[in-house]
C-alpha cells in the first residue's frame, strides 16, 4: 500500500529534474544557516515555502498540457488584470508598489507573470503554427510589452527584466528572425548610451535606475552609499580564494559587511565560504538543469510544448546569470535572486512551478495537438 502511494506521488516529477533541484536545495540551506548567522530561522522558514513550492510543483507536473493550454489565456489576463488593480490601488514599501491587498493576505503579481506570460505566447503561436507571418510576433510583442510596463512601472526592473526575457525566449524560439533580432538589439545599446549621456538618464528612467548603471561603471564614487553592495559583494567572492575560507568561516558575512545576504547577496556569502571550487559545483547544477530543460524541449512534440519548455528553461539560467552578474560587479543590481539558493517563497513558488511545467511537458510527450 506504502510502495503504491509513493509510486503514484513521484510518477508526474522527472526524477533527473527531481534529484538537481533537491540538491540545489541543500546547497541553499547550508547557505542560509550560515548567512543567517547559524539561526534555524530562515532554514524551518523556507523549508516550509519548499514544502509548498512542491506541492505546487507536483500538482502542475500531474496536469496534462492539454489542461496548461486551456488556462493560458485566463491566466495572463487575470495577471494582466491584478497588475492594473497594483496600478491603481497598490500598497507603496519602500518607494515602490508592487503588493496588492485582496484582504486574506498581499500578493505580488508580477510574479505570476514570469509562468503567466511565456504559457500565454506559447498558446498564441501554437494556435497559428500553421501560418505564422509577421502580424503574428507584433501582436505577441504587445502581449510583451503590456506586463513589462506596467511592472517597470511600478518600479521593479529585476523583475521586469526576468518577465521580459521569458517572453523574448518564446518568440526566438517561434522562429523570430535575427534580421528583426539584431536591429532591436543595436537599437537598444545606443538608447541606453543615449539616456546615459549627461542630464538624460533621469529623463527617462528612475533616479535610483540611473545611479545603479552609473555605480557598475565605477562603484568608488559612492563606496559607502550606491556602490557599497557591488564593492562588498566583490570583495567577498575575491577573498574566497579557490578553495574558500569554510562553512561558517567567511569574514565578510559573519561581520555583516555584506548587504542582503540571505536574498539578492547570497551568492557572496557562498562564494566566499567555498571559493572557487564551490563555485564550480554549483554551476554544474545549474548547467545540468538548464541541459536537462533544453532535452525536455527537444522531445517535445507539440509547439506549444518545445516554446514552454525553451522559455521556462532559459529564464532559470537568466535568473541564476543576473544574480550571479550583479553580486560580481559586472552587471547593475536589480534585485535578482539566486535561484533555489535565496531565501524567499514567492520566487521558491515560482520557479518550482516553472519546472512543474517542464516535468508535464515530459511526461506527456504523447499528447494530441489541438488547436
Amino acid at each position: 500500500m506504502i510502495k503504491h502511494l509513493w509510486l503514484r506521488l513521484i510518477r508526474p516529477l522527472d526524477p533527473w529534474l527531481l534529484i538537481i533541484l533537491l540538491a540545489l536545495i541543500c546547497v541553499g540551506q547550508i547557505t542560509l544557516y550560515s548567512a543567517g548567522e547559524r539561526s534555524f530561522d530562515r532554514v524551518e522558514s523556507q523549508m516550509i515555502n519548499f514544502a509548498v513550492a512542491f506541492a505546487c510543483m507536483w500538482f502542475v507536473a500531474s496536469q496534462p498540457p492539454q489542461r496548461l493550454m486551456s488556462v493560458a489565456l485566463p491566466l495572463y489576463l487575470l495577471g494582466v488584470a491584478l497588475l492594473v488593480g497594483v496600478f491603481l490601488f497598490g500598497d507603496v514599501s519602500k518607494g515602490a508598489r508592487r503588493w496588492l491587498n485582496i484582504g486574506v493576505t498581499r500578493i505580488q503579481p508580477s510574479e505570476m507573470m514570469k509562468i503567466a506570460l511565456p504559457m500565454m505566447l506559447a498558446w498564441y503561436m501554437h494556435k497559428h503554427e500553421a501560418m505564422l507571418r509577421v502580424r503574428d510576433f507584433l501582436v505577441a510583442a504587445i502581449l510583451l510589452a503590456i506586463p513589462v510596463a506596467f511592472v517597470l512601472k511600478q518600479p521593479d526592473l529585476g523583475t521586469a527584466i526576468l518577465i521580459a526575457g521569458s517572453g523574448f525566449f518564446v518568440l526566438y524560439l517561434a522562429g523570430l528572425s535575427w534580421k528583426l533580432i539584431v536591429p532591436m538589439i543595436l537599437v537598444g545599446i545606443v538608447s541606453i548610451w543615449f539616456v546615459m549621456d549627461l542630464g538624460r538618464c533621469s529623463q527617462v528612467f528612475h533616479d535610483y535606475q540611473c545611479q545603479r548603471v552609473q555605480t557598475l561603471l565605477d562603484p568608488s564614487t559612492d563606496p559607502l552609499g550606491k556602490g557599497y553592495h557591488t564593492i562588498q559583494g566583490t570583495i567577498a567572492i575575491g577573498s574566497g580564494g579557490v578553495t574558500g575560507k569554510g562553512w561558517l568561516q567567511g569574514t565578510q558575512t559573519h561581520l555583516d559587511y555584506i548587504p542582503e545576504k540571505t536574498t539578492d547577496f547570497v551568492f557572496a556569502v557562498y562564494s566566499e565560504e567555498f571559493g572557487l571550487v564551490g563555485n564550480l559545483v554549483l554551476l554544474t547544477l545549474y548547467v545540468l538543469a538548464l541541459m536537462r530543460g533544453l532535452s525536455i524541449t527537444m522531445h517535445a512534440n507539440t509547439l506549444f510544448g518545445k516554446l514552454l519548455a525553451g522559455a521556462i528553461t532559459m529564464t532559470f539560467f537568466t535568473y541564476a546569470f543576473v544574480n550571479m552578474g550583479m553580486v560580481s560587479g559586472i552587471l547593475p543590481v536589480v534585485g535578482v535572486p539566486l535561484p533555489l539558493i535565496s531565501y524567499g517563497g514567492t520566487s521558491l513558488v515560482t520557479l518550482l512551478i516553472g519546472f512543474g511545467l517542464l516535468m508535464s511537458i515530459r511526461r506527456h510527450r504523447a499528447m494530441i495537438k489541438f488547436g
